[in-house]
């Protein structure tokens, strides 16, 4: 037994020393896209991130960045922190899978052979290492997220059951119980999905502790339901829930300050466990313990379940009755561990004080400022991302409910718990209150279009054509009555919504991933069900033909796609003979069969049918199932055992397992050599480079409206983490909705002054003018300063919203301020308009955030410069574009106008920020893997290269141009970013030029490009190609221009080379 302990020990380490290995080389070293660079801002200076945060992940990465020589390494430390947990999942992997393996091997470990130590070891190390390099995993290893360390929870907890099990019969054994109940609650802090792990682990109770049968197995199954709801629905929210109602108490009623009735609130509660742990434990008086144990119960908020408190009364009169009822039944050492784990769940899930404090503190970055508990409860509860319906809701084009009230329909709602936050005070001596912001409204919609499992149910118009697309939605014919108008829906029927579920939801959203993992993967293209992107493929020509088309024409591009791995679905086979081993395994086998299956299933299916997501998802989510594909590795590590029993049938038991354990290690070999080049993200710079050019677009002191996760949280990675451009004031549009954001604004940072904002909390909390009614009433224009004190009169609104009388708005310009402040050069001073003109034809409101940003442009009076990112979006521009300047990827707003032309291009500021300022993240070094969000951001450089080189043609200034036009192809080369249609512009500069073999090399690869798209295209069988016609239409249209181009320019040997291509396809194309 101690051999094969010691064995067990060095194997597992050797597996965590090859991921860390792995990790650690091809970690990103500093900030990756979307929530990375927050994320990373949050660990280093413990701001407040996005709801529902990540506390304990914030202090142990804070703990990580202590190890940082200088800022530029802080990201290197958190990503490290990312790579070492993820080791530390595959060490535990490891040891899960030999202790499984052990349990299902009928034999003491004294009487192992060389054949059982080959096989448990091999089993182990085939699907650690198959984990470790999977596809989903490894992406979020190398990368500073949460998800790295929420994995090693979940195996951590996993394992740590197994060890429970293994010595369940010792005294003391449930100390690894309050263990685990502890690691719960710190996982809170990092991420929820570990709380999923529940149910196996109550099923591994189950099967150690009692008879097993079906009837129980069920039981403990709905046992195992029942805790994680009590944790999910009922610790997590309950706790914070009574404590809002303390402090309102503390507050409103007994005139106390702030934050007074959640401090005794949290004294009495602690109280309240410490007294239930005393009387369990103690067992001297049976009652004085019901009431004990009752009490710490509620008074934590745990039978609270949503904002209905009768249910939580009707369970605690239930527990009542059962003490009462069921005297000799109850167990005082159960009620002792039920409670200290209570206790210890809320000890780990403590590190959300972390974000109250911290919000109290006004950091930078401090996300819908949970600074009190009321709005601690919103932030917990995500309420700024809405909900869903889940069992039992409306369809998409479902009405809502009309009543009648004399000539008026009046919607039909259900008026749901009551918001709260701090009343603004007009006097420092006014007391410290609490009123309530507005409530929660349920509209009520047309019971005719409500069904059971509703999975189509978003309005949006994109969904809702993609949900008639995945479901193939003819509907059921409706006719209704609509406040006295008859009108006619089609609505889906059960039958269509389960199509798209299992179209869409289950089969796009999870089974594409589980394939990419243990099957293989076309290309790291992100595809919304089109056949030539980001599908999952087996490595066999002949299957892989019928799944996605001809592999042998495949155009170059998606051929030499780093993303295009194949493993042959050796990962997905060797996981099917372990779960066939399994249930061949007798009892003890088939124990571990269910325990994995269920976090298998709850790890992934159940989480799909949770998420419920809308279609057009704006990135792949295939990390949200990782845990489902760790219990799946499991079973491919017990694949090796199956394979072993069956090849001794025909081999020595000893040969078997030796030839057994090094063939199958071939498996996670080969998904190591196929997933390498893709998951390397060593000496990639690019979203930290990348968003320091966005700050560098901006002048000192400048404003910068983003909107985005990828134009904004990489650009406060740079203020937060690297200390660059402080001075400059970052402004996302999408959080400017937010009173708590407007009065972050509002505050000064670092060095950027408080924005000019002049309104006061009254006119912008929560509730109040959420929107502006705008109407072209005196059809004529009118100042920002009147039409503003005319929305925020209550004698002007309109059925209980703000009113603006007009389409068109204006704001003066002062010609003095303007050349004060440096604005626009002296030698430009007649170009200067005597005012802005805001158009609003294309409005009927203006949001809040809009109006901040009217606001600032009226209060400003030209002291700052204000600039729109160039990724936010026309829609947001306010019809501004005429005024804009472009610098870089920013656009500034002038006191200027191009009369109706749009945008213009400041030459000399851009041409020196792209070709002496900006950085380029080495992406012109063809090691470096730029994944498909990367390559789109490149692509954005790549066009503000092609404004900035046209506005120099124009202007005549033909040296500058051709060096930028040469410049942009050294630092963004076609060989790492390819050519495509956003490079014709640069193609055409060269031809301007008369650079025409640079020129035509340009139309060459795009034409190219194109010519091997269709043929490939036009290959496809009929049902393949029907679902590519976009893609065909993009593709011919492309070549259309190349050649259009040529012809313009008599660039004879293009048109010769591609003339008769193009004609072929334009015959197909017309048929």
């Amino acid at each position: 037994m101690k051999k094969f302990k010691l064995l067990n020990n060095v194997f597992g380490w050797v597996a965590f020393a090859i991921a860390a290995f792995t990790y650690l080389s091809t970690m990103e070293p500093a900030a990756s896209f979307w929530d990375c660079g927050e994320f990373i801002s949050t660990a280093y200076k413990l701001d407040v991130g996005h709801p529902p945060g990540a506390p304990f992940f914030m202090l142990i990465g804070r703990f990580f960045s202590l190890f940082a020589s200088d800022p530029t390494q802080v990201a290197l430390m958190v990503n490290t922190l990312s790579a070492l947990a993820s080791a530390f999942t595959i060490l535990f992997l490891f040891w899960t899978i030999t202790h499984l393996a052990r349990k299902i091997i009928p034999k003491s470990e004294d009487e192992y052979t060389l054949a059982h130590f080959v096989g448990i070891l091999g089993a182990g190390m085939v699907g650690a290492l198959a984990y470790t390099f999977s596809d989903t995993f490894w992406f979020s290893a190398v990368e500073g997220e949460v998800y790295a360390l929420s994995s090693l929870f979940t195996a951590l907890v996993f394992w740590l059951i197994l060890k429970w099990e293994e010595l369940a019969d010792q005294p003391g054994s449930d100390r690894w119980l309050i263990l685990i109940a502890y690691l719960m609650g710190l996982s809170i802090g990092v991420h929820l999905l570990n709380l999923l792990a529940i149910p196996a682990i109550v099923l591994v109770y189950y099967f150690r502790k009692y008879q097993v049968t079906p009837w129980g197995v069920v039981k403990a199954m709905l046992v195992s339901v029942a805790i994680l709801g009590t944790v999910l629905y009922g610790i997590i929210p309950g706790f914070v829930k009574i404590a809002s109602l303390f402090e309102l108490l503390f507050v409103n009623v007994f005139g106390l300050p702030f934050n007074s009735g959640t401090l005794v609130y949290i004294l009495l509660a602690l109280g309240a466990l410490v007294w239930a742990i005393v009387e369990t434990y103690s067992q001297k008086n049976y009652t004085r313990m019901a009431i004990a144990f009752i009490a710490a119960i509620s008074i934590v908020g745990l039978p609270f379940f949503g904002s209905n408190y009768i249910i939580g009364f009707i369970i605690i009169a239930a527990l009542i009755f059962a003490f009462v009822k069921l005297k000799e039944k109850m167990d005082p050492r159960w009620l002792n561990t039920a409670v200290v784990m209570i206790t210890v769940i809320l000890i780990g899930y403590s590190s959300y004080s972390v974000i109250v404090i911290r919000s109290v503190a006004n950091p930078p970055m401090d996300q819908n400022s949970p600074d009190n508990v009321f709005a601690l409860k919103y932030y917990l509860n995500r309420e700024q991302y809405g909900d869903r319906p889940l069992l039992y809701g409306q369809a998409y084009n479902a009405p809502v409910k009309l009543r009648i009230e004399g000539n008026t329909c009046i919607p039909v709602y259900k008026t749901g718990e009551a918001s709260y936050a701090p009343l603004p005070k007009t006097d420092p001596n006014e007391k410290d209150r609490y009123f309530v912001t507005g409530h929660k409204l349920n509209y009520v919609m047309d019971d005719r279009f409500n069904m059971f499992f509703p999975r189509m149910y978003s309005s949006s118009s994109e969904h809702v054509e993609a949900y008639k697309a995945w479901g193939n939605v003819k509907g059921k014919r409706v006719r209704f009555d609509y406040c006295g108008q008859d009108r006619t829906e089609y609505v889906p029927t059960f039958g269509e919504n389960l199509r798209f579920f299992f179209s869409y939801q289950l089969n796009h959203m999870y089974f594409r991933y589980f394939m990419w993992n243990f099957s293989g993967r076309q290309n790291d293209i992100q595809g919304h069900g089109s056949i030539d992107k980001g599908n999952w493929i087996t490595g066999f020509t002949f299957i892989d033909k019928m799944l996605v088309g001809d592999q042998s024409n495949m155009p170059t591009e998606l051929k030499e796609n780093k993303g295009r791995n194949r493993y042959y679905m050796l990962p997905l086979i060797l996981g099917i003979i372990g779960i066939i081993y399994l249930t061949k395994s007798g009892k003890e086998g088939k124990h571990v069969f269910w325990i994995v299956g269920l976090l298998f299933f709850l790890t992934g299916i159940a989480i799909v049918i949770y998420l419920n997501q809308t279609p057009g998802q704006p990135r792949e989510r295939d990390y949200a199932y990782a845990g489902s594909f760790y219990a799946y590795s499991i079973w491919i590590g017990l694949g090796v055992l199956g394979l072993i029993r069956l090849f001794k049938r025909f081999l020595p038991k000893n040969v078997a397992a030796v030839i057994v354990s090094i063939a199958a290690l071939g498996v996670p070999t080969l998904m190591a050599v196929e997933n390498w080049d893709d998951h390397d993200r060593s000496n990639r710079y690019v979203a930290r480079d990348f968003g320091y050019n966005y700050l560098l677009s901006c002048k000192e002191n400048a404003i910068i409206f983003t909107n985005g996760d990828n134009d904004t949280f990489p650009l406060w990675y740079n203020q937060e983490v690297e200390g660059r451009g402080t001075d400059i004031r970052v402004c996302n549009l999408s959080y400017l909705q937010t009173d708590w954001y407007i009065d972050q604004m509002k505050r000064g940072a670092y060095l950027s002054d408080p924005l000019p904002i002049s309104w006061t909390p009254s006119e912008y909390i929560s509730g109040t003018n959420e929107i502006i009614i705008v109407r072209d009433e005196i059809k004529r224009p009118i100042d920002v300063e009147t039409a503003f004190k005319i929305a925020l009169n209550p004698e002007y609104h309109r059925d209980g919203d703000g009113f603006i009388p007009s389409k068109q708005l204006y704001i003066p310009v002062n010609k003095e301020d303007v050349l004060q402040y440096g604005v626009v050069d002296a030698s430009r001073a007649d170009d200067i308009v005597s005012q802005i003109n805001i158009d609003l034809t294309d409005k009927s409101r203006l949001t809040k955030s809009e109006l901040m940003v009217i606001e600032m442009l009226k209060e400003n009076k030209w002291k700052r410069p204000i600039y729109f990112a160039v990724t936010v979006g026309d829609s947001y521009y306010l019809g501004l574009n005429d005024h804009f300047e472009l610098t870089g990827m920013a656009y500034q707003i002038m006191p200027v106008s191009t009369e109706g032309k749009g945008a213009s291009v400041n030459t000399a500021e851009m041409y020196d920020n792209m070709m002496h300022k900006f950085s380029y993240g080495n992406i012109a070094d063809s090691t470096i893997y730029l994944d498909e969000n990367t390559l789109r951001m490149c692509r954005t450089h790549r066009m503000m290269f092609s404004q900035l080189i046209a506005a120099l043609i124009e202007e005549n200034d033909t040296v500058r141009a051709k060096k930028a036009l040469d410049y942009s192809l050294e630092v963004i080369p076609p060989t790492t970013v390819r050519h495509d249609f956003y490079s014709i512009p640069l193609a055409e500069s060269y031809l301007k030029l008369n650079a025409f073999e640079q020129g035509n090399e340009i139309l060459d690869l795009m034409a190219q490009n194109s010519v091997e798209y269709l043929n490939w295209y036009f290959n496809l069988s009929f049902a393949q190609r029907s679902g590519a016609e976009r893609q065909i239409g993009h593709h011919f249209a492309v070549f259309n221009h190349v050649l259009s181009l040529a012809n313009q320019y008599n660039q004879t040997q293009i048109l010769e080379k591609y003339m008769d291509d193009y004609q072929e396809f334009a015959k197909r194309v017309r048929m």
